[in-house]
């Protein structure tokens, strides 16, 4: 995201997209009775009112909306930011209802009557230049997954399988297949411009594979983990090993899957832990949160339902008490083990008698 402008003490802030990143951050960050304004397409109807048939045509128009709906789609690449008009050309009525498509390269201003603190760090999160590409690669003798780390999750980009050889022929079949990851994976350096390329096996057959590595500047790139198993569940193990921990300490998924095995941790001890809405709120109302988490999902719904005003106020109580708000993505199992508490939690600075 490029930070064009910004007056936080207007409220204003000025953004352009650059990628479906960015659409996330934005999804957290504009709430409803927020302020949004730029260029936009409008359908305008032509020829005199008086006309039987009026023809009506899509232009370019500059228009201020308040807020009123924001849905993120991962697969349209769109984020569509509903609300009404207040402020546009002549035949534009005002009071009349306008979407915003936002996407790649869409530049609109922000503005908020105030911004809070946790909304400010994902605005720098979000602008902070050259984001840490990395991918990581889980594989056995047979099998192998690749992913490539995102802001708001993870995105799977393949899964490729050896052919089965005859027991004769199974170390010839592994050094084959091993050279087909290493295309893969040549592959996706190129495309992505890769800065950490992590690899992951049950046993030994990442050692396998890194003698068949001849490519320096992939070798250069590759830190070695363990895993137990191979699939989507041997990433999200991946995530919380000790062996990732370097090259993932400034990737925000990593961040989401600490916290909330922290909170699983004190829930487990029955200790400074709450979750639920209700629990959360009044944790928050104490003065007792000292880091809330709550689920991009858990946020979504609550839009759907027209019941997002609670969720917005715990989030302001929280701020004003000094307290942290992180958003977590629902797209990784840290984030599903949240929404099975509800979809919002927190860990407490000190231990509530209810």
């Amino acid at each position: 995201m490029k930070l064009i402008y910004s007056d936080l003490k207007k409220g204003e802030v000025k953004i352009k997209v650059e990628n479906l990143d960015d659409l996330w951050h934005l999804n957290q960050i504009i709430e409803k009775n927020d302020f949004i304004k730029g260029k936009t397409l409008r359908k305008i109807k032509l020829g005199e009112e008086t006309q039987r048939k009026q023809k009506t045509a899509k232009k370019p128009v500059f228009l201020l909306i308040q807020v009123e709906k924001i849905e993120f789609s991962k697969t349209s690449n769109i984020l569509r930011i509903s609300g009404l008009v207040k402020e546009g050309p002549e035949d534009v009525p005002l009071g009349s209802h306008h979407t915003f498509n936002a996407e790649e390269n869409s530049i609109i201003t922000i503005i908020k009557q105030k911004w809070l603190k946790f909304q400010i760090n994902k605005l720098k999160e979000a602008s902070r230049e050259s984001p840490t590409k990395i991918l990581i690669c889980v594989h056995d003798r047979e099998e192998a997954h690749f992913a490539l780390m995102k802001k708001y999750g993870y995105q799977l980009l393949a899964k490729i399988k050896g052919r089965v050889a005859k027991k004769a022929d199974i170390k010839q079949k592994e050094t084959n297949f091993y050279k087909e990851i290493i295309r893969q994976l040549q592959e996706y350096n190129e495309r992505y411009s890769l800065s950490r390329i992590i690899i992951a096996s049950p046993a030994f057959w990442k050692e396998e594979l890194m003698k068949e590595l001849s490519d320096e500047n992939i070798k250069s790139k590759v830190i070695l983990a363990t895993c137990s198993s191979v699939g989507e569940n041997a990433i999200n193990e991946v995530l919380k090993r000790p062996e990732t921990e370097n090259a993932l300490k400034h990737d925000r998924i990593a961040r989401e899957f600490k916290y909330v095995e922290e909170l699983f941790a004190e829930i487990s001890k029955n200790n400074l832990a709450s979750y639920g809405l209700k629990e959360t709120k009044n944790a928050a109302i104490a003065g007792a949160v000292r880091t809330l988490l709550i689920t991009d999902s858990f946020i979504q719904q609550k839009r759907i339902e027209n019941k997002y005003e609670e969720i917005e106020e715990t989030m302001k109580t929280v701020d004003n008490t000094q307290g942290d708000i992180l958003i977590i993505s629902s797209e990784h199992e840290a984030g599903r083990k949240l929404d099975g508490l509800g979809g919002i939690a927190a860990i407490l600075r000190f231990k509530l008698d209810y």
